[in-house]
């Protein structure tokens, strides 16, 4: 199961970042993925990452936000877009995909101690 790991990463660093950050709760963990990440859906990781932080007392309550991106491409004969089999210039080479496959966590909104 890819989402499951998935999610559980997206657990692991956010976990890591507030204890690092000494937050005593984490409200929100801010995430974008990819089109071409190979995600299917992107709710099945959300439910997923609800279901791992369910115990945790520091992300019992944080919330999901996943941003989708687009895929962008790019191409040596100076192509930039979203074509990603054949440049559509003509120049007939394939695009370098520059975004759009990965997943990355992008924001941890955390709750501190004031002191």
């Amino acid at each position: 199961m890819h989402e499951y790991s998935i999610a559980y990463d997206i657990y692991t660093t956010a976990r890591r970042a507030a204890i690092e950050n000494n937050a005593k709760e984490v409200k929100c963990v801010s995430v974008d993925v990819g089109k071409l990440a190979m995600v299917n859906p992107p709710e099945q990781v959300a439910f997923l990452f609800n279901v791992i932080i369910e115990d945790d007392p520091l992300l019992s309550g944080a919330q999901l936000s996943c941003r989708d991106v687009e895929a962008r491409t790019r191409c040596s004969c100076g192509y930039e877009g979203d074509e990603r089999f054949v440049c559509p210039p003509g120049c007939g080479k394939l695009p370098e995909i520059v975004a759009g496959m990965e997943i990355v966590v992008t924001n941890i909104e955390i709750e501190v101690d004031e002191e």
